[in-house]
């Protein structure tokens, strides 16, 4: 039988991310694949970069944490988004997940994944999903 938390501690491992990556964050989205773990180098074409807000996650209840405000900004390059990735102000890779659009079931899911340089780039959904429940 796998280890059960309950949902407190759950909620408490989930928040405990937001603070461990801190404020000045950045989300970077990238083309292709993502690489096996966030301490390999990134691959693929960054498209675009969006500094987030101070408080960019919102606090965690049963057993998930979904973005806070508006995650959007504007692209540097063109190409079809595949990956993810939010470091911490010191360019640290802490979380990384594949990319859809809205129709998909993607770890992000953007407003489109084909992105032109210049158009503004809008994050629709993100969630961070405990498990051990």
């Amino acid at each position: 039988m796998a280890v059960q938390l309950s949902t407190t501690s759950r909620n408490a491992r989930l928040d405990s991310i937001e603070t461990t990556i801190g404020i000045n964050s950045v989300l970077i989205f990238y083309t292709g694949t993502q690489p096996a773990n966030c301490s390999l180098t990134s691959s693929g074409t960054q498209l675009g970069q969006i500094t987030l807000p101070s408080n960019w996650l919102e606090t965690a209840s049963s057993g998930t944490k979904i973005k806070n405000g508006t995650w959007s900004g504007t692209a540097v390059a063109t190409g079809t988004a595949g990956y993810f990735r939010i470091n911490s102000s010191d360019g640290v890779c802490h979380i990384q997940g594949n990319i859809t659009d809205t129709d998909g079931d993607g770890d992000m899911k953007l407003d489109t994944t084909l992105i032109i340089i210049g158009q503004t780039v809008t994050v629709s959904t993100f969630i961070l999903t405990d498990g051990n429940s």
